[in-house]
Protein backbone atom coordinates (compact mmCIF):
# COMPACT_ATOMS: atom_id res chain seq x y z
CA UNK A 1 0.00 0.00 0.00
CA UNK A 2 1.18 3.56 -0.81
CA UNK A 3 0.14 6.57 2.17
CA UNK A 4 0.20 9.89 1.30
CA UNK A 5 0.75 12.21 3.37
CA UNK A 6 -1.14 15.53 4.28
CA UNK A 7 1.60 17.96 5.85
CA UNK A 8 0.44 21.54 7.44
CA UNK A 9 1.70 24.03 10.51
CA UNK A 10 -0.55 26.07 12.56
CA UNK A 11 2.50 29.07 12.21
CA UNK A 12 2.45 29.33 8.49
CA UNK A 13 -0.62 29.66 6.42
CA UNK A 14 0.56 28.67 3.19
CA UNK A 15 2.79 25.72 4.19
CA UNK A 16 2.08 22.69 2.97
CA UNK A 17 3.72 19.43 2.35
CA UNK A 18 2.93 15.67 0.49
CA UNK A 19 4.57 12.91 1.14
CA UNK A 20 3.50 9.37 -0.71
CA UNK A 21 5.87 6.33 0.91
CA UNK A 22 5.07 2.29 1.27
CA UNK A 23 3.02 1.77 3.97
CA UNK A 24 5.78 -0.62 5.01
CA UNK A 25 8.29 1.81 5.61
CA UNK A 26 9.20 2.45 8.96
CA UNK A 27 9.09 6.38 10.98
CA UNK A 28 11.94 6.99 10.22
CA UNK A 29 12.07 7.29 6.47
CA UNK A 30 9.28 9.60 6.81
CA UNK A 31 10.89 11.82 10.00
CA UNK A 32 13.73 11.74 7.18
CA UNK A 33 11.19 13.12 4.40
CA UNK A 34 9.38 15.78 6.59
CA UNK A 35 13.05 17.13 7.66
CA UNK A 36 14.45 17.28 3.78
CA UNK A 37 11.03 18.11 2.73
CA UNK A 38 11.52 21.54 4.86
CA UNK A 39 15.52 21.92 4.62
CA UNK A 40 15.84 21.20 8.52
CA UNK A 41 19.00 19.68 10.21
CA UNK A 42 18.86 16.27 12.29
CA UNK A 43 19.73 17.42 15.39
CA UNK A 44 16.32 17.69 17.44
CA UNK A 45 14.68 14.63 19.52
CA UNK A 46 11.81 14.40 17.40
CA UNK A 47 8.71 12.12 18.08
CA UNK A 48 5.36 11.44 15.82
CA UNK A 49 2.48 10.98 17.92
CA UNK A 50 -0.21 9.25 16.88
CA UNK A 51 -3.89 10.68 17.00
CA UNK A 52 -7.08 9.57 18.39
CA UNK A 53 -10.65 10.94 17.86
CA UNK A 54 -9.71 14.14 15.67
CA UNK A 55 -6.60 15.19 17.29
CA UNK A 56 -6.01 13.72 20.89
CA UNK A 57 -2.66 12.29 21.49
CA UNK A 58 -2.34 8.60 21.56
CA UNK A 59 0.78 6.79 21.40
CA UNK A 60 4.00 8.55 20.85
CA UNK A 61 6.79 7.09 18.24
CA UNK A 62 10.18 8.98 19.44
CA UNK A 63 13.65 9.40 17.38
CA UNK A 64 15.21 7.69 20.60
CA UNK A 65 14.56 5.29 23.17
CA UNK A 66 13.30 7.30 26.48
CA UNK A 67 11.32 5.19 28.77
CA UNK A 68 13.33 1.92 29.52
CA UNK A 69 10.85 0.91 32.27
CA UNK A 70 9.97 -2.77 30.88
CA UNK A 71 6.07 -1.88 31.93
CA UNK A 72 5.74 1.01 29.26
CA UNK A 73 5.57 0.13 25.67
CA UNK A 74 7.90 2.56 24.01
CA UNK A 75 8.34 2.90 20.12
CA UNK A 76 11.56 3.92 18.07
CA UNK A 77 11.48 5.12 14.40
CA UNK A 78 13.83 3.33 13.26
CA UNK A 79 12.03 -0.01 14.13
CA UNK A 80 8.25 0.85 13.61
CA UNK A 81 6.27 0.75 10.69
CA UNK A 82 3.60 3.06 9.33
CA UNK A 83 1.71 0.40 9.00
CA UNK A 84 1.74 -1.08 12.95
CA UNK A 85 0.20 2.16 13.35
CA UNK A 86 -1.66 3.67 10.70
CA UNK A 87 -4.39 1.76 8.45
CA UNK A 88 -7.36 4.29 7.82
CA UNK A 89 -7.49 7.16 5.20
CA UNK A 90 -8.36 10.35 7.02
CA UNK A 91 -6.10 9.62 10.11
CA UNK A 92 -3.93 11.80 12.45
CA UNK A 93 -0.76 12.06 13.62
CA UNK A 94 1.29 15.39 15.21
CA UNK A 95 5.04 15.58 14.27
CA UNK A 96 7.00 17.50 16.94
CA UNK A 97 9.96 18.94 14.98
CA UNK A 98 10.88 21.72 17.82
CA UNK A 99 10.54 19.41 20.86
CA UNK A 100 11.78 22.32 23.58
CA UNK A 101 8.66 24.75 22.30
CA UNK A 102 6.44 22.43 21.65
CA UNK A 103 6.04 23.15 18.04
CA UNK A 104 4.35 20.95 15.83
CA UNK A 105 3.05 19.86 12.47
CA UNK A 106 -0.41 18.12 11.75
CA UNK A 107 -0.53 15.55 9.50
CA UNK A 108 -3.32 13.50 8.22
CA UNK A 109 -3.13 10.31 6.32
CA UNK A 110 -4.81 11.33 2.90
CA UNK A 111 -4.83 8.52 1.07
CA UNK A 112 -4.02 4.77 0.79
CA UNK A 113 -3.70 3.37 -2.53
CA UNK A 114 -2.32 -0.08 -4.20
CA UNK A 115 1.32 -0.72 -4.55
CA UNK A 116 4.57 -0.37 -3.56
CA UNK A 117 7.50 2.17 -3.23
CA UNK A 118 11.16 1.64 -2.97
CA UNK A 119 11.54 4.86 -1.38
CA UNK A 120 9.19 7.87 -0.46
CA UNK A 121 9.21 11.00 -2.31
CA UNK A 122 7.95 14.51 -1.43
CA UNK A 123 5.26 14.85 -4.01
CA UNK A 124 3.70 18.50 -2.92
CA UNK A 125 5.70 21.56 -1.78
CA UNK A 126 4.07 24.39 -1.01
CA UNK A 127 5.34 27.61 0.80
CA UNK A 128 8.09 28.00 3.58
CA UNK A 129 8.94 26.17 6.67
CA UNK A 130 8.51 27.72 9.98
CA UNK A 131 11.65 28.06 11.81
CA UNK A 132 12.73 24.56 12.82
CA UNK A 133 13.70 25.63 16.29
CA UNK A 134 12.94 29.06 18.26
CA UNK A 135 15.32 31.07 20.23
CA UNK A 136 14.82 31.55 24.15
CA UNK A 137 13.69 35.12 23.18
CA UNK A 138 11.22 33.78 20.98
CA UNK A 139 10.11 31.22 23.23
CA UNK A 140 9.24 33.60 25.51
CA UNK A 141 7.56 36.01 23.66
CA UNK A 142 5.45 33.43 22.46
CA UNK A 143 4.71 31.75 26.16
CA UNK A 144 5.04 34.82 28.52
CA UNK A 145 5.45 34.00 32.16
CA UNK A 146 3.75 36.77 33.93
CA UNK A 147 2.25 37.38 36.98
CA UNK A 148 -1.35 38.72 37.68
CA UNK A 149 -0.39 42.21 37.14
CA UNK A 150 1.38 41.77 34.41
CA UNK A 151 4.84 41.95 36.10
CA UNK A 152 6.94 39.02 37.10
CA UNK A 153 8.79 38.39 40.18
CA UNK A 154 10.16 36.24 42.73
CA UNK A 155 7.56 36.14 44.56
CA UNK A 156 5.23 34.50 41.04
CA UNK A 157 7.50 31.65 40.96
CA UNK A 158 6.41 30.62 44.26
CA UNK A 159 2.78 31.28 44.40
CA UNK A 160 1.70 28.60 46.84
CA UNK A 161 1.61 29.83 50.39
CA UNK A 162 4.17 28.19 52.89
CA UNK A 163 4.01 28.25 56.53
CA UNK A 164 7.55 28.69 57.60
CA UNK A 165 6.50 26.57 60.69
CA UNK A 166 6.84 24.00 58.44
CA UNK A 167 10.17 24.58 57.19
CA UNK A 168 13.06 22.29 59.14
CA UNK A 169 15.97 24.79 59.12
CA UNK A 170 17.82 22.25 61.67
CA UNK A 171 20.84 20.43 60.53
CA UNK A 172 21.02 23.03 57.97
CA UNK A 173 24.30 24.84 57.27
CA UNK A 174 24.32 28.34 55.55
CA UNK A 175 27.66 30.17 55.10
CA UNK A 176 28.23 33.80 54.44
CA UNK A 177 30.19 32.89 50.85
CA UNK A 178 33.56 32.14 52.09
CA UNK A 179 34.88 28.06 52.27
Amino acid sequence: MIYKFTIISDEVDDFMREIKIDADAKFLDLHKLILQSCGYKDDQLTSFTICENGWEKGQEITLEEMDTRSDVDSYIMAKTRLSDFLEDEKQHMLYTFDPLADRVFFIELSSIKPGSMKEGQVSRSLGKAPQQVLDFDEMFARNPITSDDGIMDDDDLFREDVDMEDIDLEGLEISDGEY
